[in-house]
């Protein structure tokens, strides 16, 4: 006789919504799903188990009389002008467990070895000059305006970046997808990058589905929490002035975030003193290109040195805001060889110390491949040789 379960039509409708899929979408992936609906019929455990995968939702909340609350582990910071936003998808709070896991692996390993904690964890306060601090960063990373002259592109930036902040201590993971699926795109409009803190194994990932010269923007914003010691999720509106909003200390911080991010990518001593170019567009193209950030960050520091009256500011961001959100809306999702990007997608530093402690035995392999979002053993040796540790 086979078993089937009882679910109230309620829970499968919170199950769609949640996974943001849509019901036609589900309801072609499980046919079953207008009968359970419709209280024709009853799922299966296997046909539950599908529907579970399907909508991405755990098979025991489907079981539930009513839906749990879901709140994020860390604290959220994704306000824009005094407005919370939506309830957190199942993509991000995805994102963010995969990532805790890799955070708790590589402390156990940090505490194993002795390594001694990253020195800046945790050293600025939410008080302290943005001016200052954002010196303090350019300093320790070597991040400065420069040695960025160098790179042809926002690409090349960042990823230098990336090195330069793993090889200070940092984990720093860029991915535009939940873990290694692909039919998972994450949403720029939900958040860009998030922070997760530990003195032995900060973590920062970032919405590689976000443009790139916004993505270095997201990267010095959550720098700016690994120094506060401030954990968090966040939705930087890459130069908006943010006086709008409360003083409620998590907004105080993500305004000061955004500060220190500002000053750390074009410092205050090069903003020019006067516009040069035909067009508004064309001067912040000039500076993007030059400072290697997003013309947000450009327009943010214009005004902040008196290029633009309030009114004027307001009216040029969101303009440039529109434009920054449809070119997030088709970057970062090509495919590209897959050793080259899952070191991005994974930390170059968190795969190096997993692999090489699993074939020293420290590590079972089935965890290993869990943690890096691989299935085969062939899979696993070419990226370990990529990395240099096998």
């Amino acid at each position: 006789m086979v078993l089937r379960l009882d679910v109230s039509p309620e829970m499968l409708q919170w199950a769609v919504e949640r996974s943001r899929r849509g019901t036609e979408e589900i309801a072609r992936a499980v046919p079953q799903f207008s009968a359970w609906m419709s209280g024709e019929g009853r799922p299966t455990v296997r046909q539950l188990e599908k529907f579970a995968r399907a909508t991405y939702t755990p098979v025991g909340y489907l079981l539930m009389e009513r839906p749990p609350a879901e709140d994020l582990p860390i604290p959220d910071f994704r306000t824009v002008r005094d407005t919370a936003v939506a309830e957190p998808s199942p993509n991000l709070l995805d994102t963010i467990y995969i990532c805790e896991q890799r955070q708790e692996w590589y402390a156990g390993f940090a505490a194993r070895h002795d390594l001694d904690p990253v020195p800046f964890v945790g050293s600025a306060r939410p008080t302290d000059p943005p001016a200052i601090v954002a010196n303090t960063m350019r300093e320790t990373l070597g991040f400065t305006y420069q040695a960025r002259q160098q790179y042809r592109t926002w690409s090349d930036a960042l990823r230098s970046l990336i090195d330069l902040v793993e090889d200070n201590g940092v984990m720093v993971m860029v991915s535009g997808i939940v873990g290694s699926n692909t039919h998972r795109v994450l949403d720029p409009k939900e958040f860009r990058g998030f922070t997760l803190i530990d003195d032995r194994a900060p973590l920062i990932f970032i919405n590689g589905a976000d443009t790139k010269a916004a993505q270095i923007f997201t990267m010095a914003h959550e720098l700016a929490h690994i120094w506060a010691g401030q954990p968090g999720v966040d939705k930087p509106e890459l130069g908006s002035l943010d006086e709008q909003v409360g003083t409620e200390d998590r907004r105080a911080l993500e305004r000061w975030c955004n500060r220190v991010a500002a000053e750390f990518l074009v410092p205050t001593e090069l903003v020019p003193a006067a516009l040069s170019g035909p067009t508004l567009t064309d001067d912040l193209d000039r500076l993007a290109r030059q400072f290697k950030v997003s013309t947000l960050v450009v327009l943010r520091r214009l005004f902040d040195t008196g290029a633009f009256d309030w009114d004027d500011y307001q009216s040029a961001y969101v303009d440039e805001l529109t434009r920054v959100l449809d070119l997030a809306e088709n970057n970062g999702r090509s495919g590209g060889n897959y050793y080259n990007t899952q070191p991005l997608r994974v930390s170059r530093r968190f795969a190096k110390a997993l692999i090489s402690d699993t074939l020293e035995g420290q590590t079972l392999h089935r965890h290993a491949f869990q943690l890096l979002g691989v299935r085969k053993p062939a899979t696993f040796q070419a990226f370990g040789e990529e990395l240099g540790v096998a």
